[in-house]
């Protein structure tokens, strides 16, 4: 496991801030060592868990032109038709994947091909998995169309705690299925816009992998 780029800064905030908190914890009285204990304890918790935002796991990840693998890590909250109005205008399954501040914030090119679209939409910060959060939060939207012109859609979306989006996919840029596109701070959500044809392998509050799990299969 190594830690992303994105979190160099912060942990080193972090760092310096919990521990000038845990030196002034130590000029308390020696009759008030549970309260001490109790307040190093809880210190080193907070910097474990900013530490576990920015962890990069070393994974087999899976790579099939004929499949759309997993964006992201989380929990799948939405599986429905929609009608896609940014790019295609027309009718697609909407796959959601909602990402909690414990899993892995790093985000992958669901196929393999070549950027055709990145736009950034600042917004709200409505909780992620408000029906509005995908049309109305900060986002952004990434479609990468494949050799075959198979073209999949898919937006990072911010989400109550989550307040910056980072995203790499420039138009024009070459995307390779299952590596890194982008990066979520702290809990968020993953939109994935799929051709009607295509056969979905997920079903709701399953738990899957970005870059390892089979999201669906291309007809």
């Amino acid at each position: 496991m190594s830690i992303h780029r994105e979190g160099y800064v912060i942990l080193l905030i972090s760092f310096f801030i919990i521990g000038g908190t845990a030196s002034g914890v130590s000029f308390l009285p020696e009759s008030w060592w549970i309260l001490k204990f109790l307040l190093w304890f809880g210190l080193a918790v907070l910097f474990f868990l900013i530490l576990q935002f920015f962890r990069v796991p070393k994974r087999v990840i899976t790579q099939n032109e004929n499949s759309v693998i997993c964006p992201a890590d989380g929990k799948v909250v939405v599986i429905e038709e929609v009608m896609e109005t940014e790019f295609f205008n027309e009718k697609r399954i909407q796959v959601s994947i909602f990402m909690s501040p414990l899993n892995v914030h790093v985000n992958f090119y669901p196929i393999g091909g070549k950027v055709i679209y990145s736009k950034y939409h600042p917004g709200k910060y409505l909780v992620a998995w408000h029906p509005k959060s995908s049309t109305e939060n900060e986002r952004t939207t990434v479609v990468v169309e494949d050799e075959k012109g198979r073209k999949v859609l898919f937006r990072q979306i911010a989400g109550a705690v989550a307040r910056r989006i980072v995203n790499y996919a420039k138009e024009g840029n070459t995307a390779t299925q299952s590596k890194e596109f982008g990066f979520i701070k702290f809990g968020s959500r993953v939109d994935i816009l799929l051709p009607l044809d295509a056969n979905v392998n997920v079903e709701i509050n399953q738990m899957v992998q970005g870059s390892v799990t089979t999201l669906a299969r291309f007809a």
